[in-house]
């Protein structure tokens, strides 16, 4: 079964939930005009990634801005994944959402491997599920939990029958950083590649752009790139590169059924070359 996704390369400005909620509306309503199925928005698309106004602005899912998706969600009769900064009690998580075209959260994902410098602000994640749906199995996860060396995160979701991963990101580097000398990106081509090749998993990474304007990475800049990668790991669709490269971009890709279940899944991973555990 084939899906086309739309991969919301947007800005996102650290404080301004109301500027960013109403960019990924626009955003959400492009895609469903270019024919999207799913739409994959940024990480932390409300108040900026580590940026310190959510200890006061982050709200708790369901809620304030969680809802102005799902609205979209409808309006656009379109699947909408996106990263959203959730308070929980006493606690903030890092989260992303996937919701249906009815408006309904079907998967809340708390980031996991959640870089060192954030641990102040976001507690970790407590949670892995895969949503059944018309589309097919939907799973999510966000940036860093999908670093080389934290992959069992996708290869659990693997197991669990997920035919595509959804990842909200935020990209960001040095202001200085020299894409010419350095094309950014190879770090995420490998690790999708290897979700890719040993699952037949498609992987869908979607990072905002612009200026990290406060936390602890005040002056890094966004620069998007963001990727798709199909079942058999190669790039279908890379985002452009830049802290003012904002787009969609329409990618299709194929849903497998997974080739086995449970202890199965061994056999399958051996044959491919996995030595893992």
């Amino acid at each position: 079964m084939k899906i086309k996704i739309g991969m919301a390369q947007m800005l996102v400005e650290g404080g301004q939930p109301d500027a960013n909620l109403a960019r990924a509306e626009t955003f959400i309503g492009r895609a469903a005009k270019e024919g999207c199925q799913i739409v994959v928005l940024p990480e932390c698309l409300d108040l900026g990634w580590t940026d310190p106004s959510a200890r006061r602005l982050a709200q708790p899912i369901p809620g304030p801005h969680s809802e102005r998706l799902a609205q979209a969600a409808v309006s656009s009769k379109i699947f909408v994944v996106a990263g959203l900064v959730e308070r929980a009690g006493d606690q903030l998580f890092n989260a992303a959402v996937l919701i249906d075209r009815c408006g309904k959260i079907l998967l809340v994902h708390r980031k996991i491997n959640e870089l060192d410098i954030a641990h102040d602000l976001y507690s970790i994640g407590d949670r892995l599920a895969v949503a059944h749906t018309e589309l097919g199995v939907l799973a999510l996860s966000i940036c860093a939990d999908n670093f080389s060396n934290s992959l069992a995160i996708g290869h659990v979701l693997a197991r669990m029958g997920a035919q595509v991963l959804l990842s909200p990101s935020a990209w960001a580097v040095a202001a200085d950083y020299d894409n010419q000398a350095e094309p950014y990106g190879e770090l995420w081509r490998k690790a999708y590649r290897e979700l890719g090749t040993l699952y037949d998993l498609p992987v869908i990474g979607v990072s905002n752009v612009g200026w990290l304007t406060d936390g602890p990475w005040k002056g890094r800049k966004a620069i998007g790139c963001s990727l798709a990668t199909s079942g058999c790991g190669e790039p279908v669709a890379v985002g452009s590169f830049g802290e003012s490269a904002e787009e969609m971009i329409a990618v299709e890709v194929e849903l497998r059924q997974p080739h086995a279940r449970g202890t199965q899944v061994a056999k399958v991973l051996a044959a491919r070359g996995y030595t893992g555990p």
